[in-house]
């Protein structure tokens, strides 16, 4: 146990104490002497953002319904609370048990975003663990790994001791359990790491060998044994309905980034564009029922107090039965003043009006996606909709009140022209022309259009993997383009930093060697890298001076088909084949239809059972 007294001292010196304290409404109490196993969630950002996200929540309440475990939050501190720490010699600690995190079993990270791994090794380091897997003894906890950025786990190959791959509530449990049953046998960790790589989704890195052509592309991933599996195949939730969801979040003292309910009502992505990792590596559709959905929901408000509730899913507005269940939760909570908000909306699918009536955004506005400037360019991607859409959705939106829209592109997409970004600035101005050629006693509010670009970053099992990235000075030539162009006072114009996409892009396509720039970027300093006013690139590319790191060889390089690509031993279930075909109908500007129409064959169906397919 940490010095709490000393805890106490240093708490009101720093930024948002409650960040540090735990003993939340729902957080869980155990008697640690009873406990067999002791698994420290770790996110790597700070309290609020971590609080935030779903799958905390699940994994917490699904581990501490099991009596022999106990699971624990654990989160970045803040930059000020860090410094307090290391003057005070106070370790990384639990929320829970104030218990420093090298004394668990379990360190788990959820990796969301690539341009956080400088605080997983900062953390590690803050609990006197020690940063690099090969150093660590059999005293030190297992350090693993899940979260959509584990499709590519190789630049933490050299930290992480395993991963896993997919969704991994019902894994997670298994490896606990052989965790357990290791323990009372007395054996060393390379045992332990031995039989959970017997599980489905399960990647041991020390247990391969990576080998390199000449030109530094890899030439193959070898087994250190044959008893270790060549592929590792993703794991599904294969019935959603029946599979765990909290009936109970903890409500943190301050606020979050999200201070509502979260509903997961389906996982899973039909629509097929190609940008998007998620809507291939989380095939196939699974919906919740809405009996389940909504029987959740009442406990859900009822234990938490919440006003309001987010459904949740890669896109909203394609669940099956979305408006018989908006109308059995306004029916359910019309008389307890809980709203309803559903983000995630496609311009092509859903009512305006029907929105209307379940939730007032006036005060934030709209949001629309149509990521691409011109028609040529959505149909390359696979958008699935048209300037109409957008257009009609508007106009429909003003003529309901709304008077300031959102609107979210990317620059740097692949066959990309000047024309296609003019388009970004050319469709702004026909949202604005929409709003005034309204009669003027219809315009409402006053007018405000946000363009904003984010950059494109080709992203691992997308039909995109193989494209190049656009150089740090190819985006900023674009961002000055859309800069000189967008002259209006009703058109407001915000920009992603290249130089931060380029850094992502370098980690979501690199391979094992990544891993030693990135511990040196994070001795260097390096730490919240997603943070602008922390973010410092000199020492990133110093980094990757330093060890010898070739960066355009990982972010603006044309990689072609048959290159062995560092994530190639995952199984998603979308075979290679089907990615090929949809880059080459992508650069012919060809359009794939939602698999819900027809199948598309992407392989899910032959690899994996349920859902649509």
């Amino acid at each position: 146990m940490i010095n709490k007294e000393l805890l106490e001292e240093i708490l009101p010196k720093v930024e948002k104490p409650a960040r540090y304290i735990g003993s939340e409404e729902n957080s869980i109490v155990k008697e640690i002497d009873k406990i067999e196993v002791r698994f420290g969630f770790a996110f790597p950002d700070i309290y609020e953002v971590g609080m935030s996200h779903l799958g905390l929540h699940i994994l917490y309440n699904l581990l501490n319904n099991e009596d022999s475990i106990y699971c624990e939050r654990v989160f970045a501190p803040w930059v000020d609370m860090e410094e307090k720490m290391k003057e005070n010699d106070i370790p990384l600690y639990t929320l829970e048990t104030k218990t420093p995190i090298n004394e668990l079993d379990f360190v788990g990270f959820t990796l969301q975003y690539e341009m956080s791994y400088t605080n997983i090794l900062n953390m590690l380091d803050l609990g006197n663990i020690p940063v690099l897997s090969e150093d660590r003894g059999e005293n030190d906890p297992f350090i693993i790994a899940g979260g959509p950025c584990v499709y590519n786990p190789e630049p933490l190959a050299d930290i992480v001791d395993f991963f896993v791959i997919g969704e991994g509530e019902e894994l997670t449990l298994e490896v606990l359990k052989t965790y357990k049953q290791w323990k009372k046998l007395g054996k060393d960790k390379k045992d332990f790491l031995d039989e959970v790589a017997k599980l489905e989704g399960i990647y041991v890195p020390s247990f391969y060998n990576i080998e390199y052509n000449e030109d530094n592309t890899i030439k193959g991933m070898v087994p250190k044994n044959s008893k270790y599996p060549k592929t590792i195949k993703k794991v599904i939730i294969k019935d959603l309905d029946k599979t765990y969801f909290p009936d109970k979040i903890i409500v943190p003292y301050i606020e979050t980034v999200h201070d509502r309910i979260i509903l997961e009502i389906f996982r899973g992505c039909t629509r097929g564009c190609r940008f998007c990792q998620a809507g291939m590596i989380y095939r196939p559709v699974r919906e919740r029922k809405v009996d389940t959905l909504v029987e959740l929901a009442k406990k859900l408000v009822d234990a938490t107090g919440h006003d309001e509730i987010s459904l949740s899913s890669l896109s909203t507005s394609d669940y099956s039965q979305l408006e018989e269940l908006i109308k059995r939760l306004i029916e359910e909570f019309k008389d307890k003043n809980v709203g309803l908000s559903l983000p995630s909306l496609r311009l092509d699918s859903f009512s305006l009006e029907f929105l209307d009536e379940i939730q007032d955004l006036r005060k934030s506005g709209l949001t629309f996606a149509p990521e691409a400037g011109s028609q040529r360019l959505r149909d390359v991607i696979n958008k699935g909709i048209e300037e109409k859409d957008l257009i009609d959705s508007v106009e429909e939106a003003f003529g309901l009140g709304w008077s300031g829209v959102k609107l979210y592109f990317m620059i740097g997409l692949p066959t990309e022209e000047k024309e296609d970004v003019m388009g970004i600035k050319d469709l702004a101005y026909k949202v604005k022309d929409v709003f005034f050629s309204l009669p003027r006693e219809k315009q409402k509010g006053n007018l405000q259009i946000t363009a904003s670009t984010s950059c494109f970053v080709p992203k691992p099992f997308t039909p995109f993997q193989w494209f190049p990235q656009n150089s740090i000075d190819e985006f900023y030539d674009k961002i000055r383009l859309l800069k000189g162009e967008i002259r209006d006072r009703k058109v407001k114009y915000n920009y992603h930093d290249p130089k931060l996409s380029f850094l992502e892009a370098i980690i979501a396509r690199g391979d094992r060697k990544v891993s030693k720039a990135i511990v040196e970027a994070w001795k260097s300093g390096c730490r919240f890298d997603g943070w602008a006013d922390l973010f410092d690139f000199n020492k990133w590319m110093k980094a990757f001076e330093t060890t010898g790191i070739d960066t355009d060889f990982y972010a603006t390089r044309s990689r072609s088909y048959d290159e062995v690509l560092p994530w190639d031993f995952i199984n998603t279930g979308v075979t290679k084949e089907f990615l090929i075909k949809e880059n080459e109908k992508a650069i012919k500007g060809e359009l794939t239809h939602d698999c819900r129409q027809g199948c598309t064959a992407c392989g899910i169906n032959q690899s994996f059972n349920g859902g649509v397919c």
